[in-house]
């Protein structure tokens, strides 16, 4: 059978018939309200889709509305992310949240350039929310997409560079006009996050556009898309803190500016400190009568910087009274305390998992 020709037709019908039978069910796809929609794409960014479904429900029942989100105190709304990473995301959803209750009634605004103007609203975002909410024509681009039509083009051009995100944001304007818009970006992102895949061999026998994928004809899938490697992150060595006194451990409350900015986190002091170090920062804080032990080491990666960790239980027989290790205020909780109420972030999970296992269902502490 003789294959029709690349046009933009051509593109749409076929991806839409692909979706048709192909498209993926998900939670926020059964009520597309803008709310939901903005939700769901800020909790996948840098996250799984299975993941996020969990998440999803949970934040969409303690915060069904855009009024709640912009009421929820800060310790609420951070153990309702606590997991996902990446804080300052919901901490921009409040933001914007406050800004459309106060300048558009609580209604979402329903153009792209005016939804582009919240916080923590990007071009991808913004994008996805104005197709698939209020069917505006126009395309929603993220390294899903950016990958897909790099490898139907046969695009050498680095997907890092805003340059090559405007250009392939432009050629897709044009295509996204002859579809329901709503319906062909989920479709796009359906493909690149099942078919054309990231990591791993492409499905290409699967694909749509089989016929006419430059890369996948010409045995360029591994190649494309091209980006640019970012330069190595910092390693940071770092020693962490369980103190554990009288069935409670402590806390303390990390800064409200830079990384992980006002999480909860157990007490953590710069470098590796041997035992007898350790022992000399807590004899700084007139503490007696403590014991010190090694435990777990861990690592966590960061966008930009990795840390390394060094656990050190310290058992105190007596929770002391407003004490302060190198000007960290230390809350004494119980474990199901810190479960229920405290966000303690994904970085400190190893330690976290410790001290339940160890020093949870003591209530009566």
């Amino acid at each position: 059978m003789e294959t029709r020709q690349m046009t933009p037709e051509w593109i749409v019908d076929s991806l839409q018939e692909w979706f048709a039978v192909h498209k993926r069910s998900l939670p926020w796809r059964q009520e597309p309200t803008p709310y939901h929609v903005w939700v769901s794409e800020i909790m996948l960014q840098q996250t799984r889709v299975e993941a996020v479904k969990g998440y999803y429900d949970r934040f969409l029942l303690a915060l069904p509305t855009i009024s709640s989100l912009a009421k929820a105190g800060e310790e609420e709304l951070l153990k309702l992310w606590e997991g996902l990473g990446y804080y300052n995301r919901v901490r921009n959803m409040q933001q914007a949240a406050q800004t459309i209750m106060e300048k558009y009634h609580g209604e979402f605004p329903d153009s792209y350039e005016e939804i582009l103007q919240l916080k923590g609203i990007g071009e991808y975002t913004a994008g996805a929310i104005a197709s698939i909410a209020f069917s505006e024509a126009v395309p929603a681009v993220d390294g899903n997409v950016l990958r897909v039509i790099s490898r139907l083009l046969g695009s050498f051009a680095d997907i890092g560079l805003a340059s090559t995100k405007r250009d392939m944001r432009e050629w897709l304007s044009g295509i996204v006009l002859l579809s329901n818009p709503g319906e062909f970006n989920q479709a796009l992102m359906d493909l690149g996050a099942t078919v054309c895949i990231p990591n791993g061999e492409p499905r290409c026998s699967e694909c749509p556009w089989k016929a006419h994928c430059v890369a996948a004809k010409k045995g360029l899938t591994g190649q494309i898309p091209v980006k640019a490697k970012k330069g190595e992150r910092r390693r940071e060595e770092k020693t962490v803190l369980l103190l554990v006194s009288q069935g409670k451990i402590g806390l303390t409350k990390r800064p409200a500016e830079g990384l992980l900015a006002g999480m909860w986190q157990f007490p953590m002091l710069d470098s590796f400190l041997s035992l007898k170090q350790v022992e000399g920062v807590l004899e700084g804080c007139n503490l007696r009568d403590y014991k010190v032990r090694s435990t777990s080491q861990a690592k966590h990666i960061f966008s930009h910087v990795e840390w390394q960790m060094k656990g050190r239980i310290v058992t105190l027989p007596e929770i002391p009274a407003n004490l302060v290790i190198e000007g960290q205020q230390v809350e004494w909780v119980t474990v199901e305390k810190m479960e229920e109420y405290y966000s303690v972030p994904a970085a400190f999970a190893v330690y976290r998992k410790l001290a339940v296992r160890n020093w949870g269902n003591q209530n009566d502490a």
